[in-house]
């Protein structure tokens, strides 16, 4: 047989290699410009092994959503369960994490927002949602809340709060060339702010000193 695999001695280092390959070209070429076909070619595999370990594009889209929201939430979980931190070291360490993470990944994090944006597969849409955003957002939320019980953060409006972190980033991110008119606006050639350490160094310092500022309780 053509496409015959002894399935069995796959290992879930396979799995994830499609997923890590899969997650460029999705970013690079969106979800519609992307085939199975050039995902099988890019990750030197055949067509039968994605079949079988996703069954189709949109599926396998959904188990990058999962791998994606998996370390996600590890990463935000275990700085919040840190209990030598104080609450403002760990929403401090939390930004600085997200705005890394956000440049690192800024083309899937694009897709994943046009996905919402264009809301053309709703439950792709639902997806992303229950298992990245709200979790996450839920998370810091609640940090946010057990920070004003133990008396180290003001009474703010934590989802609000939460949001306002998250919009700011998004919007940073919305194009390259936006963000370099407003943040780089440097007269290279192929300028990509988002490479530069310079702006994202300034974002962090933007957020802590904007959510820090607001949250922490000034010193009488």
């Amino acid at each position: 047989m053509l496409y015959q695999i002894h399935f069995s001695d796959m290992s879930t280092d396979k799995k994830e290699h499609i997923i890590l390959t899969a997650i460029n070209l999705f970013a690079t070429k969106g979800f519609e410009g992307t085939s199975i076909r050039e995902i099988a070619a890019a990750a030197n595999v055949n067509l039968a092994m994605i079949n079988y370990y996703f069954g189709s594009k949109e599926k396998l889209f959904e188990s990058i959503i999962d791998y994606k929201a998996t370390y996600s939430r590890g990463a935000i979980a275990d700085l919040v369960n840190d209990t030598t931190l104080s609450y403002q070291q760990k929403i401090s360490q939390i930004i600085d994490g997200y705005v890394d993470r956000l440049f690192s990944n800024r083309n899937f994090h694009r897709l994943l927002y046009h996905e919402l944006v264009t809301n053309t597969r709703p439950e792709l849409q639902l997806n992303i949602v229950n298992n990245i955003i709200y979790p996450n957002t839920r998370t810091i939320s609640a940090l946010i809340d057990d920070g004003i019980k133990a008396g180290e953060f003001n009474q703010v409006d934590a989802k609000l709060t939460t949001v306002s972190l998250v919009g700011t980033i998004n919007q940073i991110l919305l194009s390259s060339g936006y963000c370099s008119k407003i943040l780089g606006n440097k007269d290279v050639p192929n300028y990509d702010p988002y490479e530069d350490e310079e702006v994202k160094n300034r974002v962090k310092s933007h957020l802590q000193n904007m959510i820090c500022g607001y949250l922490v309780k000034k010193q009488a």
